[in-house]
């Protein structure tokens, strides 16, 4: 039947679409690489022809035989079309139009004729087709021409060329260039075609930008300018744009002002105001708003460009269109006021007298509270026009705004957030901006100032310390904000007026369940950092004394908000109050803790350890250091002897206050005069015996402590010390703990003393470099590393003097150097091989051997350092040899030596050469490239599988490394290489093969590589197909995605654009005005405007002066949008959470490809920049689930989807089998966790089953283990 007939695909091969036989395709893939023998027909005057003919815009000619054409095609007329001026016109300026010969346009098409002809003709007449000439010959065409296409198209080539024409050429020919642009201007004005006008307006812009003052100074000129600017009202969009930016081009723009001598303002800056107040006022008289709109659209860019006279007008003027109550005017009015302000005016363009004035006439103009963007543009206009009157006079600046003040802090009271989030960031600004730079010369503000700008601050505070009544309460957080924002700008200087609503503050916070504690410790604080916590507390006591103290400590908030919020206060008032405080704590908690009242202890105790960790804060650039600090040494002291609770927060302390604080060379002696007592004290504490529970946290907290302090002691004291390290490290009596921590404190002093005493301390050092116990040979290593790698003169000059016993001293402890000391013995080197001379080149060769060795160590840091000293290395080679080819050719002949040796030397060469060849790509000539790459492919079938391993890494980064063009030729030596890999290196290095498949995938087509390697590779290369070709989709998808997102569901940003905040003037119509269904929606919705109604039965009064607000821009009966879903959690706080998918946010972007060979060549280690970046955004979960109320808990949909936690999972090892022990933690035995559930009769059996289960896999561990411990003992 039918069915025998149809052809059936073979099992496995349902999924094929291509043809069994592509013949074509495999003679094309033959000469993939491979240079066509005979001479081709193709020409490039053929193929451009042959272009040409596919545009359809040109004719055969002749008489169309077929035969002409194609003699034709070889010879080099074949070009002479009618655009050959086009396409091998030689200037610059026209390489715009070149892209237009293709085009469809008839305009495009018209430019291309126009330019050909042109072109033509300046040949024929023996130009050089210079920009004059250009200019000249299209001049000429313009007063020839007559259609309007033609006359568009001379425009705008004459558009294009003027702007490089020379200006002495336009200066000349200025008269006659204008006359013939006005006659073209004349002629099109009321033409029905304004391609033409746009492009000679905008000449005539140009023309008008070069020429000099004396020019402007004719009334001609004049004359000319006005024709461009009574082009900025056309009626047509187009045509008014190219006006209005030739106007504003003129006026800014002009060679004129960037002259030696040019004036402040332009010539026609003062014509052009009075233009806009005309057309204006006769706008107003007819009733036309748009011509109104078209002229502010002007005003706005050009208004900060005039001279003062003619500003004030216009602000009157635009004061008087804002009365007509248009909302559209009055929109484009204070964008217009908006853009004056905020280009900040010189005095010549706006006087602090009229910006003043400005100020007050706006205050007529105050939308209402309910027309949300009015109202929004007016306070960022105001915001703006006080800022600027504060750069100008800050008196009147400061006079003026607590009338500000006081508008803004009612529009707290708005329904609208977002009218309460711009009023509370307006007065921020201010407060910022025109206030706190001007509290010093201000001076203290008092109560009882009655005068002068002390006056208006004070003022400034009440207004804003009403929004504390209860009035306020919905928007108390914003005024809290504005509080804080009062706080740090004034409270130094104005503290004394500002302790009344401290303690308004502190009855707020007391109040049960207040809302708003963070708000309000944000706020306190301010007032912390710039009154300081003495003032502070004098306003708010702490109310807590030790003795007789109310046990709910409600003013206990104060002490965290003084600790996060505390510095550059006096360190004297730590130690006079806090640190007595802190005493009577503690003791009134071992008195309780003895009577039995253990809770109220613990409670005393928490407050006595709260107020030291406000130590650090004090210890933060203290005002009084010099002075106080001897006060505070000896309980500091003291402290870290008696209580090993307080140590890390005094160590810190000690830190912030040496590298913060200590900024004056007498701060330094001061704090380094007490190094006497404090270094003993802390070296005790570093060779102590560390108690059980002690963290090396508090270890690693001394040394820190002790580095920053060594760096204020004085040298002299330091080698003393180091003597009597070096004397204990030697005493016979000292154990195997105490020579280590000695060895870390020589370690920490080495870098610092003179060098005499450094030298002293390497000779007493260098036998421990060649010790048995690992230990102490690393921390020698490290006194080395410190001795050579200091920063500070001493140290260079240490390892100038003491080069040849250094390099003696390397080379004989080579052998006896351990795997732990490799990392600081590395260093040492790289610091070495920075300071050596071409005399020294037989030290390096030495060391080479082992630093190729130690690419293959276990510790992540000793691969790091041996990877950084083979590129030190060659950047020695680069210094003595000079040429840097070279010298990384020699470079690479000692190395290459490597690839003759064991089987773990030519593994760890071939990494080395990896390294080398990718730090130094540039300096290698292709062909030793080629070679080594001819070597490693031949390594690549060998049984070991290290080897196996460096050669696909080195490979990979040949593919990154080598160009196309020169990798095309070695494609089939790498896939013979591949080709020829046991199967068991095949299937260990599969990922490796996977991803270079991948990368030559990507470069050479997906059918050479499949033809070039054997059968069992073809379901990879399958399966690499299908996966480029899913992310292919995956990436269309999402651009798709995030395009439809952003036309369709994204709101438009939020910015301090003016404009855009009055674009968003709400025009809707009402419910009952929607358009029914079935009806189509009117195609553009005009400017309305809506009156809101008295009070009750009231009669609006029109002669009110406040009418004006009663003019809405916003419908007032029109109901809330609902709010946008974006398609995110949100949290309590209004925060968006944000969770991605980490593992394929890092598959994504072209940075992975460059991380990858970054790991490859010892750059970037693999794990731990892993583990780093988890560690970071398990950080970021956690925060986020603080946010989040729900928890999963119960059965059915609402289990939690984790799984449940395994016991024992604590004990797990990261890398290797079994269980480890954790130090303070029980030992990873099987622990049965005791619940309830087990007490259960009916399950009796299910958890006998998990006991048999659990011993099981004990018996099974046991025995795994008793067999290994048999191997070690016959091994």
């Amino acid at each position: 039947g039918t069915a025998q007939k149809l052809k059936r695909w073979k099992k496995g091969h349902s999924s094929d679409s291509n043809p069994q036989t592509s013949r074509y395709r495999q003679a094309a893939r033959s000469r993939f690489f491979s240079r066509p023998s005979e001479k081709s027909d193709l020409t490039v005057d053929a193929l451009k022809l042959h272009n040409e003919l596919q545009a359809g815009c040109l004719e055969r000619s002749g008489n169309g035989a077929g035969d002409t054409m194609e003699d034709e095609a070889l010879t080099e007329r074949t070009s002479g079309t009618f655009l050959s001026g086009l396409s091998d016109c030689s200037n610059l300026t026209f390489r715009k139009v070149q892209r237009y010969w293709e085009s469809n346009s008839a305009a495009h098409k018209e430019i291309c004729a126009v330019l050909a002809a042109v072109t033509e003709v300046i040949r024929s007449q023996g130009g050089k087709e210079t920009e004059t000439e250009y200019f000249a010959a299209l001049m000429t065409t313009l007063e020839a021409v007559e259609s309007s296409e033609s006359l568009a198209a001379v425009a705008y080539l004459l558009n294009l060329v003027m702007k490089r024409v020379p200006a002495p050429v336009l200066l000349k020919r200025f008269s006659d260039t204008a006359k013939a642009f006005m006659d073209v201007l004349s002629k099109q004005a009321s033409a029905d075609s304004v391609s033409s006008l746009r492009w000679v307006l905008s000449c005539l812009a140009t023309l008008l930008r070069k020429q000099d003052l004396s020019v402007w100074s004719y009334p001609s000129t004049l004359q000319v300018y006005h024709g461009l600017l009574s082009f900025t009202v056309h009626a047509k969009p187009k045509v008014r744009k190219a006006a209005q930016q030739g106007v504003c081009a003129v006026l800014r723009g002009s060679d004129c002002m960037f002259s030696d001598n040019a004036p402040s303002h332009h010539p026609a800056a003062i014509t052009t105001a009075k233009y806009c107040i005309k057309e204006m006022e006769q706008a107003g008289v007819n009733k036309e708003d748009t011509t109104t709109l078209h002229v502010l659209g002007l005003l706005k860019e050009l208004i900060a460009m005039f001279p003062l006279s003619s500003v004030k007008s216009c602000c009157e003027t635009l004061l008087r269109v804002m009365t007509l109550g248009h909302v559209l005017v009055t929109a484009g009015a204070m964008q217009a006021f908006h853009k004056l302000f905020s280009s900040k005016p010189s005095s010549s363009t706006m006087s602090a007298e009229l910006n003043a004035q400005i100020i007050t006439a706006l205050y007529d103009y105050v939308p209402s509270e309910n027309d949300l963007q009015p109202l929004l543009a007016w306070l960022t206009v105001m915001e703006k026009a006080h800022v600027h009157l504060s750069s100008l006079q800050i008196s009147l600046s400061l006079g003026h705004l607590p009338r500000l003040f006081s508008t803004a802090m009612s529009c707290l009271l708005s329904p609208h957030t977002q009218v309460v989030s711009a009023a509370t960031q307006a007065l921020k600004t201010l407060i910022n901006e025109c206030v706190a730079p001007h509290m010093a010369e201000i001076g203290p503000v008092l109560p009882s100032t009655s005068t002068g700008n002390g006056l208006y601050v004070c003022k400034m505070f009440r207004v804003v310390e009403e929004g504390l009544s209860y009035r306020f309460h919905a928007s108390w957080p914003f005024v809290l904000q504005v509080l804080g924002c009062f706080y740090r700008a004034a409270g130094k200087q104005a503290h004394s007026i500002m302790t009344k609503s401290l303690q308004s503050l502190s009855d707020l916070r007391a109040t049960p369940r207040f809302p708003f504690c963070g708000e309000l410790d944000l706020a306190v604080g301010g007032a912390v950092e710039s009154m300081g916590p003495h003032v502070v507390l004098s306003a708010v006591p702490l109310m807590i004394t030790g003795t007789d103290d109310d046990l709910e400590f409600p003013r206990s908030w104060l002490i965290p908000v003084i600790r996060d919020h505390v510095k550059n206060t006096q360190l004297a008032y730590f130690n006079s109050y806090f640190l007595p405080l802190a005493s009577t704590l503690k003791q009134k908690a071992d008195e309780l803790e003895q009577s039995g009242q253990k809770l109220i202890a613990k409670v005393y105790q928490t407050l006595h350890l709260q107020i030291w960790t406000m130590l650090p804060g004090f210890c933060t650039k203290p005002t009084d250091l010099v002075s106080s600090f001897k006060g505070i040494a000896r309980s500091l002291g003291m402290a870290i002897t008696e209580r090993p609770d307080l140590r890390m927060c005094i160590y810190q302390s000690l830190r912030t206050l040496i590298n913060k604080s200590c900024e004056t060379e007498e701060e330094k002696t001061e704090v380094g005069r007490f190094a006497k007592n404090f270094l003993p004290i802390l070296f005790n504490m570093h060779t102590q015996q560390p108690t059980p529970g002690e963290s090396d946290l508090s270890r690693l907290a001394v040394l820190d402590t002790i580095k920053a302090y060594l760096t204020v002691t004085d040298q002299n004291m330091v080698s003393s010390f180091l003597q009597k390290a070096i004397e204990r490290l030697s005493s016979p009596d000292s154990t195997e703990f105490t020579r280590l921590t000695v060895m870390d404190l020589v370690v920490t002093m080495a870098a610092f003393v003179d060098e005499a005493t450094m030298t002293q301390a390497y000779e007493i050092i260098r036998p421990y470099l060649e010790s048995k116990d690992s230990g102490i040979q690393k921390k020698a290593y490290r006194v080395l590393e410190e001795m050579c790698g200091g920063e500070r003169e001493v140290c260079k000059k240490f390892v100038l003097a003491n080069l040849e016993q250094l390099k003696l001293a390397l080379l004989d402890s080579l052998k006896s150097a351990s795997s732990p000391a490799k990392r600081p013995r590395l260093k040492c080197l790289i610091h070495i091989v920075k300071q050596l001379n071409e005399e020294h080149k037989d030290f390096i060769t030495a060391l080479l051997p082992e630093v190729i060795i130690c690419t293959k160590e276990v510790s992540v840091g000793a691969r790091k350092n041996a990877y950084s000293l083979l590129v030190e290395i060659g950047n020695a080679f680069i210094r003595f040899c000079g040429d840097s080819k070279d010298a990384i050719n020699e470079y690479l002949g000692h190395v290459y030596i490597g690839l003759t040796g064991s089987v773990t030397m030519i593994t760890c060469t071939v990494l080395a050469l990896t390294r080398l060849i990718y730090q130094y790509k540039d300096a290698i000539d292709v062909s030793p490239l080629e070679q080594l790459l001819h070597n490693v492919c031949l390594l690549l079938s060998c049984r070991t599988r290290e080897i196996v391993k460096a050669c696909l890494a080195f490979i990979k980064v040949i593919l990154f490394v080598l160009d196309v063009k020169v990798l095309a030729s070695h494609v089939t030596v790498i896939m013979e290489g591949i080709g020829n890999m046991k199967d068991d290196m095949r299937r260990h290095c599969r990922t490796k093969l996977k991803n270079i498949f991948t990368k030559l995938v990507r470069k050479f087509g997906f059918e050479l590589v499949k033809s070039m390697l054997p059968a069992e590779y073809q379901k990879v290369l399958a399966n690499i197909r299908k996966a480029e070709a899913r992310t292919k989709r995956r990436k269309l998808l999402d651009k798709e995605e995030a395009d439809s997102d952003s036309d369709e569901d994204t709101p438009k940003a939020k910015t301090d654009s003016i404009e855009d905040i009055l674009a968003e003037t709400d025009s809707d119509d009402s419910e009952d005005e929607k358009p029914k269904k079935g009806q189509k929606k009117p195609a553009k919705q005009k400017a309305h405007a809506w009156l809101k109604e008295g009070v009750s039965d009231e009669p609006l009064n029109f002669l009110d002066p406040k009418a004006s607000q009663r003019v809405l821009a916003t419908n007032p009966d029109l109901k809330k949008r609902a709010k946008m879903d974006h398609g995110f959690k949100v949290t309590s706080d209004g925060r968006l959470i944000i969770k991605e998918d980490n593992d394929n946010e890092r598959d994504k972007g072209g940075d992975k490809e460059v991380d990858d060979i970054l790991q490859e060549v010892g750059v970037k280690s693999k794990k731990t920049q892993k583990r780093k970046m988890e560690d970071d955004i398990d950080d970021d979960d956690m925060e986020t689930e603080s946010q989040m109320k729900y928890k999963a808990g119960g059965i059915g949909i609402h289990r939690p989807l984790g799984g449940r936690e395994e016991s024992g999972v604590d004990f797990k090892a990261k890398k290797g089998k079994g269980d480890i022990k954790k130090k303070g933690k029980c030992d990873p035995y099987a622990y049965i966790p005791l619940k309830k559930e087990q007490l259960n009769r009916r399950k009796k059996a299910k958890l006998q089953g998990q006991f048999k289960g659990m011993v099981r896999g004990a018996k099974k561990g046991a025995l795994l283990g008793k067999k290994m411990q048999k191997m070690k003992r016959k091994a």
